[in-house]
């Protein structure tokens, strides 16, 4: 008798079939971590550390994928992360195809998507992972996010971008009304941030998802290069039969939240057109063209913001530069022809008033740009030098007039030092009202303290050294009591509050060796002070991570990173500078000669030069550089502008890196003018 077969039954067909396809994605292991990268290497260090502490007890693995960076951001995964997956790209592929190339060889049953500007508490993923265990229906789930100052980031739970939800955040209703259940569910901003809510959206700074959901929906939408990615993947999550879940019992800190972009134009556009991308491929073909008509709109309104706003803020300083040295012009020149050049009651002329003096104080505003008084930190030194250079400038231009244009030389001269003094007591008087304390120097020395254990502090304070950062250390906090203290130990962290108030901290530096993840975020949810900066120096690291400053050269702040030399524009820009460059100093050579160490082979540089066989800024000269984009040899570089004997090769290129990256006309011309007499090298 021929036995039945235990598949005859359509039921039992339709079994089988379902167990084949659960067959084939049977993972390997608990969780695979992904972190797309490009250029930087300093954020994604820390991050590894911390995920590093995290996944202790959890089978998985971590992915890095690379698109290209020249930071040394490969070397340094191979030097202290070598069990890190890297995928190095040749090129920028973008966010969603590198998250792609991961998630298409990673064997967890979830999957993490985690930017590199992260830092993750020691027991999030094991939070995160029982909370998707016992939730079968959650295809996704995001967390909590702070940024650098503790503060709440509302793109931790979003709603969809619905034509009027869109609208009512481009055009800043949401933000006027954000608990608002009509105008704030771009955010969410009327769901409490510490309870666990069913959301639309997830922010793919943190996103962790089942690898069973990705197979039914499909995995990044590599239309998206940039922003966007993550409202689509959540949009066909929830489609899809499962759904977002935010979930508040875990915190990281997410160094980048969208306040830090929100003035940059390119930002405006990239994001914007992503939401177009997203209307298109989801919504109906009525409202794809009403969304996209508002998103249009938005776009150059947000944009034309963001000018004026730009604009207004670089521009500021030097209207009220101009408009003090203009009056102390104008009373000098009353003064002076009442009083000594025109005792019978005559006057200058008027081509007096409304060329040289609106020219002179131009010269003195042009000649304060390029000294950097208007870049932080500022300082008196910057004015003075400023001045002087701006009035060099008015020194040839007077030469060059006609005689009858010329009037008066004393008035140039009285006109600089009250040039001078407004505008020291214009910043004095900006700072005051800024900070509440006046600082002749015009510098900021924020008031600094450690918290960490004795030998990582005597690290971390070697660092604040070598790094010249420009705060005023005060001591540190211990956190071990039966440790032998230091004699500036202000106490344990147990009165770090108190310790705060008492000494007027400004700045806490953690100590992420000696102190959890978790502790860090949670104390910097404690401290009362609203302002206070928080930065945190990674075990072994030789940089200080923070996100709400700039002043400390140690600091690594900027995350998107353009490297502006990759352009032919910037090039073509670079060359013109060179050739300019090359005539002035072939005008003023007489006068330069004198201050050139190697008179013979200025002359020679500023031929080849001409030639194109050198440019007047180059890199410095450094072993195992990184790939930077090729530009020819200097005859000066960044670090001739520094001391070059405390300089180590980690700092050169570090230089090199930041010159490359932050190029522009202006970079080079200080660098010349800071130079002058090394242009005979």
């Amino acid at each position: 008798m021929r036995m039945k077969s235990p598949w005859a039954d359509p039921s039992s067909i339709a079994h089988f079939i379902r167990f084949r396809k659960q067959m084939r994605y049977i993972p390997t292991m608990r969780l695979s971590v992904v972190i797309v990268n490009y250029n930087v290497k300093y954020f994604l260090e820390q991050a590894l550390y911390s995920v590093r502490k995290a996944m202790q007890g959890i089978d998985g693995e971590i992915f890095v994928v690379d698109n290209n960076s020249v930071d040394g951001s490969c070397e340094m995964i191979h030097r202290k992360f070598p069990d890190v997956h890297l995928i190095a790209n040749k090129e920028n592929t973008g966010f969603s195809r590198a998250n792609n190339q991961a998630i298409r060889l990673a064997k967890g049953e979830y999957i993490l998507l985690l930017n590199p500007d992260t830092v993750v508490e020691e027991d999030c993923f094991k939070k995160v992972l029982g909370f998707m265990d016992a939730t079968p229906d959650a295809g996704a789930v995001g967390v909590k996010m702070i940024d650098g100052k503790g503060h709440f980031l509302p793109e931790s739970k979003r709603g969809l971008p619905t034509p009027t939800a869109a609208f009512y955040k481009m055009f800043g209703i949401s933000a006027l009304f954000p608990k608002s259940r009509k105008f704030g569910k771009y955010h969410l901003g009327y769901l409490d941030k510490n309870e666990i809510h069913q959301v639309d959206v997830l922010a793919g700074a943190f996103m962790m998802l089942r690898k069973e959901t990705l197979d039914k929906v499909g995995i990044l939408d590599e239309d998206y290069f940039m922003y966007g990615e993550d409202i689509d993947l959540s949009y066909r999550i929830a489609h899809g039969g499962y759904k977002n879940y935010y979930f508040p019992d875990t915190t990281i800190i997410h160094y980048k939240g969208e306040s830090t972009k929100r003035t940059s134009i390119n930002y405006v556009f990239i994001f914007y057109r992503a939401m177009i991308v997203f209307a298109e491929k989801h919504y109906s073909q009525k409202n794809a063209r009403l969304f996209s008509l508002l998103l249009n709109i938005a776009i150059y309104f947000r944009a034309a913001f963001s000018l004026i706003m730009r604009i207004a803020h670089n521009s500021y300083r030097p209207l009220l530069d101009f408009s003090v040295m203009f009056g102390s012009m104008f009373l000098l020149k009353n003064f002076w022809e009442e009083n000594v050049k025109y005792l019978n009651g005559a006057d200058y002329p008027v081509e007096f008033v409304w060329m040289n003096m609106l020219v002179y104080c131009v010269m003195w505003v042009i000649g304060l740009y390029f000294s950097g008084a208007y870049e932080k930190p500022r300082s008196l030194l910057s004015v003075f030098n400023g001045i002087l250079f701006g009035s060099l400038i008015i020194a040839v231009y007077y030469a060059f007039l006609p005689e009858t244009y010329r009037f008066s030389r004393p008035l140039i001269i009285l006109g600089a030092l009250a040039a001078m003094v407004g505008t020291y007591l214009i910043r004095l008087t900006l700072h005051f009202l800024k900070f509440g304390k006046v600082n002749l120097g015009l510098t900021l020395d924020t008031n600094t303290i450690i918290v960490g254990n004795k030998d990582e502090v005597k690290r971390v304070e070697n660092l604040l050294v070598q790094s010249k950062a420009s705060c005023a250390y005060a001591g540190y906090v211990r956190i071990d009591k039966n440790e032998e203290t230091l004699d500036n130990c202000l106490g344990h962290m147990e009165a770090l509050p108190e310790i705060v108030t008492l000494f007027g901290v400004e700045e806490i530096i953690f100590c992420s060796k000696d102190l959890s993840a978790q502790q860090i975020i949670s104390w910097m949810g404690k401290m009362r002070k609203p302002d206070i900066q928080f930065k945190i120096v990674p075990e072994e690291s030789l940089f200080i991570i923070g996100s709400n400053s700039k002043k400390t050269k140690g600091d690594f702040y900027t995350l998107e990173i353009n490297l502006s030399l990759n352009t032919a524009l910037q090039l073509r820009k670079k060359r013109i500078f060179d050739v300019l460059a090359s005539l002035a100093l072939t005008v003023f050579s007489p006068l330069l000669i004198l201050f050139v160490r190697n008179r013979k082979n200025y002359m020679v540089n500023i031929l080849r030069v001409m030639l194109g066989e050198k440019t007047w800024v180059g890199y410095a000269a450094v072993e195992n550089s990184t790939t930077l984009p090729h530009i020819r040899k200097g005859v000066v570089t960044p670090a001739d502008l520094l001391d070059q004997r405390s300089m180590n090769t980690y700092t050169i290129q570090k230089l090199n890196f930041l010159y490359a990256k932050d190029y522009s006309i202006e970079q080079d011309l200080r660098i010349v003018l800071g130079s002058l007499r090394k242009l005979g090298n």
